[in-house]
């Protein structure tokens, strides 16, 4: 069987749906990427906004796992995972597309959504969490929503914490999830039962996995150290390959943060509520050595927090960091106390319990010694102090280059990899290698294919061109409040308004209110408490008003119809050059003589533009404009990368003055 069958004008998709559009750009794909897994070779497609990426990877990806045909060239069976970076693909994929080529392809094929551990409910947690009751929880309201989950335990299908229809607190969701370190697996009387390992074995027979980035990603770390969180894959589609890099820097690295092992520790006994784990049993000698633990951690990272104020740059750490008590001691002996209190139990449940108790403070331990002691090659170490009262610390360290990783991990065990996107390809470079030289893939199969849609009718990018220099903040501010006004006026409301920095988002926020207020129009800011998703609903039920967004809605964020009119992109999107992470790269390119403006720093701001543009045109009866308010984008030499970057759309230039006569 051949792609063409499904998605040809005359295939398997066509006769089902009445008004089918073919699109010669998404048969491409699907046969490159058909091909691409014949040949065990990697692939690279950039697939403009309207081609149907989807659609595109997964026939080819059915074919391969479940046609005869098509196994018979493999000389194999094989598994595929399907990877995406937002839930909403996710659940497009899995809630309409999937089962759509269900329905039109003629093969039996069976597809699961992989889900990480801590998404499914423990029964064997929950009981326990039932009869400890108060010694777990100190307020009604936690008591309570535990009791909800017990009721929806009975009659949930899969037991996931999607499917629960409460949104738990985080410390009761925490005493009932599946955790590998508090699982006795088969010796479990609820075992037949579980959520968890009925999901397994769901995955262990499926042909098609749908995960998001960072389950694949906390995988690839899991294999790094000899085991797994999912089935072997024989080959693995990563859509959205745009954020690769940063997802994969996350998830290789370290992090330890004070909230972490505050929250270990007040687990085990918060001596504010008298309760946890160790309070359950009154432990006492085990209690004050949670307190003595949680006093030396309290010192080390006030130790660290004064490291951090007396640097004068942005918190890199160059040398093994020495200040402070010897807090990854405290956390071991701490989790040797708890363990041999674990083992006087004869009870299995308990005994695993407390196991799981030291297993997450040696696991701390085991993190904060490889950070402070550098312990991973060619990495960046820095320390974040969070702003506020609580001042929180963070300390991270991420691989310098992921490449080596991934060639390790991904690149040469698995037999195809494909990596899709609307945005992976720089001012006409359709061998994509800034993308391929940030991932570590030096040979692979490449395909640029352009959208289906008429940018040139549906779409005009207006440059004002006579704006202050941003860097004027006390000039560029109240010039792009007055630009913004204008556009939001002109398409009542129906505007995204798309920042770099939040410092930037909440001065506009402050000016713009009182304005849209006069003129009865809603403000949606990211500035604020309001998640993300529901930012956006709230938008697309009321249009009539501008929303106010940073780094996250720049991708995958989608508004088709007249909700969307105009999107607002207030600077040219450059990463902050001091950032511990890109400061580190951009010296590695200029000690190795090459020209990190040029390499690193420009086209991965053209992406991003990339990206804040796609967010207007998403189908082929969408129109409306996109206004850049950085005047460096016509005034300076790298303005041009910029727009051979971006769709082939009108353009116009306006100046900020006539625009602010006129109103």
């Amino acid at each position: 069987m051949h792609p063409h069958d499904i998605l040809g004008p005359q295939g398997s998709a066509a006769r089902k749906l009445p008004h089918y559009e073919h699109r010669p750009q998404q048969l491409r794909m699907a046969e490159a990427v058909l091909q691409a897994i014949l040949d065990a070779e990697h692939l690279v497609v950039e697939a403009g906004t309207g081609v149907g990426k989807s659609f595109a990877y997964l026939v080819p990806c059915i074919l391969a796992a479940a046609d005869p045909e098509t196994q018979d060239l493999l000389g194999q069976s094989i598994r595929v995972v399907v990877s995406t970076h937002t839930i909403n693909l996710q659940e497009q994929l899995i809630g309409k597309d999937i089962p759509f080529l269900n329905s039109v392809v003629p093969l039996e094929f069976s597809a699961v959504l992989a889900k990480g551990r801590s998404n499914y409910l423990s029964l064997r947690r929950l009981e326990l969490a039932l009869q400890r009751g108060f010694g777990l929880f100190s307020t009604q309201d936690e008591l309570d929503q535990l009791q909800q989950v017990r009721n929806w335990s009975v009659r949930t299908g899969d037991g996931s914490l999607s499917d629960l229809p409460l949104a738990v607190l985080p410390q009761v969701w925490d005493e009932v999830q599946s955790d590998s370190s508090n699982c006795r697996g088969s010796q479990c009387r609820h075992f037949k039962q579980c959520f968890y390992f009925r999901a397994r074995r769901r995955m262990q027979n499926a042909q098609l996995l749908v995960v998001n980035h960072a389950l694949l990603f906390a995988d690839l770390a899991a294999r790094r150290d000899g085991w797994a969180l999912l089935p072997d894959y024989d080959v693995v589609v990563l859509d959205e390959a745009h954020t690769i890099e940063a997802v994969a820097s996350d998830h290789l690295g370290i992090q330890v943060t004070s909230g972490q092992v505050q929250y270990a520790l007040g687990r085990l006994f918060n001596d504010r509520t008298g309760r946890g784990l160790l309070a359950a049993h009154d432990l006492q000698d085990a209690m004050r050595q949670v307190n003595t633990c949680r006093d030396v951690a309290g010192e080390f990272f006030a130790a660290v927090r004064r490291w951090h104020q007396q640097q004068q740059g942005n918190g890199r750490v160059e040398q093994p960091l020495k200040t402070g008590p010897d807090l990854v001691g405290e956390l071991e002996d701490l989790a040797q106390t708890v363990r041999r209190h674990g083992n006087r139990f004869d009870d299995e449940d308990q005994r695993t319990d407390f196991a799981s108790a030291a297993a997450r403070l040696q696991a701390l331990a085991d993190q904060l010694h490889r950070w402070l002691g550098q312990e991973e090659p060619d990495a960046v170490y820095w320390v974040e102090v969070a702003p506020g009262r609580r001042q929180s610390v963070k300390l991270q360290a991420a691989p310098l280059d992921v490449g080596p990783q991934l060639r390790e991990l991904l690149f040469e065990p698995v037999r195809s990899v494909i990596f899709t996107s609307a945005t992976l390809a720089v001012a006409g470079d359709e061998r994509f290698e800034f993308f391929r030289t940030r991932v570590g893939l030096p040979q692979c199969r490449t395909l640029c294919l352009g959208s289906p849609f008429d940018y040139r009718r549906q779409a005009e990018l207006v440059l004002v061109h006579d704006m202050p220099e941003p860097q004027d903040t006390e000039a560029f501010l109240p010039a792009a409040v007055e630009v913004i006004q204008h556009y939001v006026q002109q398409s009542q409301g129906r505007t995204f308004v798309l920042f770099t920095s939040y410092s930037m988002l909440r001065e506009v926020e402050r000016a713009l209110t009182p304005w849209l207020t006069r003129h009865n129009l809603a403000l949606y800011s990211q500035g604020g408490d309001v998640p993300r998703d529901r930012l956006l609903r709230q938008f697309k039920e009321n249009p009539q008003g501008v929303l106010l967004g940073t780094d996250s809605f720049w991708q995958g964020v989608d508004v088709p119809g007249e909700a969307l009119q105009t999107v607002i992109i207030t600077r040219l999107p450059f990463r902050v050059p001091d950032q511990p992470l890109v400061k580190a790269r951009i010296d590695t390119i200029r000690q190795r003589g090459g020209n990190p403006f040029r390499e690193f720093q420009l086209p991965e701001a053209a992406l991003k533009l990339k990206q804040g543009f796609g967010r207007l045109i998403r189908t082929r009866e969408d129109t409306g404009r996109v206004v850049v308010l950085d005047p460096r984008i016509a005034t300076m030499w790298y303005g041009e990368m910029f727009l051979k970057s971006l769709p082939p759309c009108r353009r116009r230039k306006v100046s900020w003055r006539q625009l602010t006569r006129t109103r």
